[in-house]
């Protein structure tokens, strides 16, 4: 009765991993995008406040980040956000900004030439981004967003340091009374979470192997 009890409550954390890694990258993807051009704006003070903003982010630890959305704006007499909310807030700023730097390196490696040409047929800039530009960029930086998205998943674990209870605080709690069990059990978990992203960015791969870069 025990083991089966135990998988359940591992089961419910995998849970609440899932959900933070699902929002996390819808929310995460899109505003990513955005804040790639915002850093490479021709608007010189916001290209520059993005570009110090992102370095920021970049430059400190995830786990701060969820300390100072849980804890700080309490110091400041705001309402604190609850603790999944918190976790979800830090996760998508912090990931936004990684992936900002992705697309902008995807975007700024392919040629001034294929805009150009685009305009010259007639079509908008925002025509030829999305028509011709995009997939380009999005077979270039899919490896490098393959591995951000696989450490993700891994960092979904940070969220147990303000007692939000995901796979990983789960077992945590059993080890604290001897069973070691459940610990292994969530090595597994994620080596099949990791395993199935694998398989499924190498699916991407393939399909968009018809670009040649």
């Amino acid at each position: 009765m025990q083991f089966f009890e135990i998988t359940l409550k591992l089961l419910e954390g995998l849970k609440t991993t899932t959900l933070i890694f699902v929002l996390t990258l819808v929310m995460a993807l899109p505003l990513g995008l955005i804040i790639s051009f915002g850093s490479m704006s021709k608007f010189k003070p916001l290209a520059f406040v993005t570009k110090v903003f992102v370095w920021i982010i970049r430059g400190v630890p995830l786990m701060l980040q969820i300390f100072v959305v849980f804890y700080v704006p309490g110091f400041f007499g705001i309402g604190s956000l609850d603790r999944f909310p918190s976790v979800i807030v830090a996760f998508v700023i912090n990931y936004a900004c990684y992936f900002s730097e992705i697309y902008r390196g995807g975007i700024e490696s392919i040629p001034r030439g294929q805009y150009e040409a685009g305009q010259v047929l007639g079509m908008k800039k925002s025509e030829v981004f999305f028509k011709v530009v995009l997939m380009q960029v999005v077979k270039r930086i899919l490896p490098s967003m393959s591995n951000e998205v696989i450490t993700l998943v891994k960092d979904t674990a940070l969220a147990r340091v303000i007692m939000v209870v995901e796979l990983l605080k789960v077992a945590e709690n059993y080890a604290a009374y001897g069973l070691i069990w459940p610990i292994f059990y969530t090595a597994v978990f994620y080596l099949a979470y990791v395993g199935i992203l694998t398989l499924l960015f190498g699916y991407f791969e393939k399909k968009l192997s018809y670009y040649k870069i």
